[in-house]
């Protein structure tokens, strides 16, 4: 016994510092599991009278390992208080055991949105954006994003109807060949007769023509042509379009209608035998009025070019000081229909992106 003390009081003295935080840190686990042993008694023998009052005796060296190595285990493996939350599923998987819902963690399938210099002399321009209370375009929105992720290839078939506007081609084109770079296999054909009112096409004739091409949307452009009417009449107006678009379902149950507004013009008098003066038409804000109406009262898309560009304060003024207009104050330049198609793309854009953002 006296040899064993002088040998363990020599390894004593050769560990130094480090023997004696050894010591310390067992004899604190032993404290802890002695305390822990003794909550497992009050828990297990609440009511038991018999039940012993000092912690368990772990001065036995077997008890005393078995102890420190439990206690070295609780600290390597994490205790939760709850089953532990488990990880979000990759985006664009399939959860297993359930039905087919897709995550996704963002949207990637947005379209840059052009950024459009207005000319110079453009004052108090109004939002170029679409109004689509009841979300309408939706399934519209859907096919173009699903060819342009690539999961379709499908065409997409544009209809674009209307007056002089759309039959000079250039306002529609612009914005259809716009639409064919964003999205790939889009077909977007115009159908315009100068000097057509909306009821120039409720003719079964032309109906059947816009069907056989199978449109998924139908964009109808009037306006001009009625306001210059000095004797319009909005309800008569009103009528009119909801014949053709009575007629446009009735053919093509399928297909979605988006409407837009006239530009804006004036109106001339002859000043002279030689000479007119030109005023801003003062129906053409009456007209839109009743093409805002009749779309909201039927559920239907619109794109309000006037109120973009300018409402019936501006739209006219900026178009003509801007240099855009022809001579007859009526018509555009090709520039005046290029910038009209590139604003009608951006509202088409700034719509498609709200649908995927959401």
């Amino acid at each position: 016994m006296k040899r064993n003390n002088i040998s363990g009081g020599l390894q004593k003295s050769s560990l130094g510092a480090d023997y004696a935080d050894y010591t310390e840190c067992m004899d604190n686990i032993v404290g802890v599991c002695n305390n822990s042993c003794g909550e497992v008694l009050k828990q297990s023998f609440p009511d038991n009278p018999h039940r012993p009052n000092v912690p368990c005796n772990l001065r036995n060296p077997h008890l005393k390992s078995v102890c420190i190595i439990f206690c070295l285990l609780l600290c390597t493996f994490p205790l939760y208080a709850q089953d532990p939350i488990p990880s979000c599923p990759l985006a664009d998987r399939v959860t297993t055991d359930s039905d087919t819902i897709y995550t996704y963690s963002q949207r990637t399938d947005t379209v840059t949105v052009p950024q459009i210099v207005l000319p110079a002399t453009f004052k108090q321009p109004g939002l170029n954006e679409l109004t689509d209370s009841i979300g309408i375009l939706k399934p519209f929105w859907e096919r173009l994003r699903l060819l342009r992720a690539g999961y379709s290839t499908d065409t997409v078939r544009i209809v674009h109807i209307g007056d002089s506007h759309v039959r000079g081609h250039i306002f529609p084109r612009t914005a259809g060949s716009l639409l064919t770079e964003a999205f790939g296999a889009v077909s977007y054909t115009d159908m315009g007769i100068n000097g057509a009112f909306c009821f120039t096409f409720t003719k079964p004739d032309r109906i059947s023509d816009i069907a056989a091409l199978h449109p998924d949307l139908v964009i109808l452009s009037f306006g001009t042509n009625e306001s210059h009417n000095r004797r319009y009449n909005a309800i008569v107006h009103y009528r009119q379009m909801d014949e053709l678009v009575r007629m446009l379902r009735d053919s093509l149950p399928d297909a979605l209608l988006l409407m837009t507004t006239p530009p804006g013009s004036y109106e001339s008098f002859r000043k002279s035998r030689r000479q007119r003066t030109y005023s801003v038409n003062p129906r053409t804000a009456i007209a839109v009025q009743t093409i805002r109406r009749f779309a909201d009262d039927n559920g239907l898309a619109l794109w309000d070019m006037y109120g973009a560009a300018g409402g019936s304060r501006q739209a006219c003024l900026n178009w003509q000081q801007a240099g855009l207009m022809r001579p007859d104050h009526i018509h555009y330049l090709p520039e005046g229909y290029v910038l009209q198609g590139e604003l009608f793309y951006q509202a088409l854009i700034k719509a498609y992106n709200d649908y995927v953002e959401y």
